[in-house]
């Protein structure tokens, strides 16, 4: 398949596939591995929107930390056996991109994973899913689930966003006011909705009950990055704040300053019942103000 002169394919490592694209709306890269949105800055920003570790595992098979991981087709620890990982298969199995175009100010990518006997040995149903991630002054990436199998699959997911801030602590959050959300910091509790912002003094850890966006104000950076979601009903927070921050290996000790995570996701009581030869989408988008 050939690609637009503005998307190269290039070895991150040895063996580690990513395509960088280089166009004058914005720049970014995405690796195969995950299918994996590692960067988007749109022209004019002087600050990267999306946070990369730089302790990231970059190896196939493995996770990243950053960017937009795809938590696939279960959210966090699988329900019945924690030998699973973490966040399903999606983000650790190599995706085909089926075609990838440059639109006038955008740069659309679109990539498809299907099942097979290396996922049967995870989960037993049969789908296939496409991811399209679309490059510009604004990010757009949707994942369609299709089953495929003579039976009803039921999936949780999220498009696991890390956002990039300047210092978490002047960071709030708004538009999730007054929304119920499951608090798994510690033992998890459902707790009725705040109406005050959210803001960060410790860490936070919350699965929102809301279709809705939100806004993150980062005064320390003067911006505002606006996500917005369809085909979810829940929106997760985090931050893993000092000591968590120190327990993952693949996360310097410090970089909780830096970051947040605003996940368009289903978990929970929004997890999703697909029937068979039906599918269902779910979308996020970024904007930058």
């Amino acid at each position: 398949m050939s690609l637009p002169d503005c998307i190269t394919l290039e070895e991150l490592n040895p063996g580690y596939p990513i395509y960088v694209i280089r166009h004058a709306a914005a720049t970014a890269r995405v690796a195969v591995n995950g299918a994996h949105v590692m960067e988007w800055t749109p022209t004019g920003q002087t600050q990267p929107v999306l946070y990369m570790s730089p302790d990231a595992v970059l190896q196939n098979g493995k996770p990243i930390r950053g960017g937009i991981p795809l938590c696939w087709p279960w959210f966090g620890p699988h329900v019945s056996d924690p030998a699973m990982p973490a966040h399903g298969i999606a983000r650790i199995l190599p995706w085909e991109l089926l075609r990838a175009d440059e639109l006038g100010s955008q740069v659309a990518m679109l990539f498809r994973l299907q099942s097979n006997d290396e996922t049967r040995a995870f989960w037993p149903h049969d789908f296939t899913c496409h991811l399209g991630i679309s490059f510009g002054a604004k990010l757009e990436v949707s994942l369609m689930t299709q089953n495929t199998s003579p039976s009803a699959m039921v999936i949780t997911e999220a498009l696991h966003t890390y956002l990039s801030v300047g210092d978490i602590s002047k960071v709030t959050v708004s538009g999730l006011n007054g929304a119920r959300f499951l608090d798994t910091v510690g033992t998890p509790t459902m707790r009725e909705g705040e109406e005050a912002d959210i803001t960060f003094d410790r860490e936070v850890d919350r699965q929102y009950v809301s279709p809705s966006g939100v806004v993150v104000d980062d005064p320390t950076w003067g911006r505002k990055l606006t996500v917005n979601k369809l085909g979810s009903g829940t929106t997760v927070v985090w931050n893993p704040w000092i000591e968590k921050s120190k327990r993952l290996a693949d996360l310097p000790d410090e970089a909780y300053h830096g970051f947040l995570c605003v996940e368009a996701a289903n978990a929970g009581e929004s997890a999703v019942r697909i029937s068979p030869g039906s599918q269902h989408v779910i979308v996020t988008t970024v904007t930058v103000a």
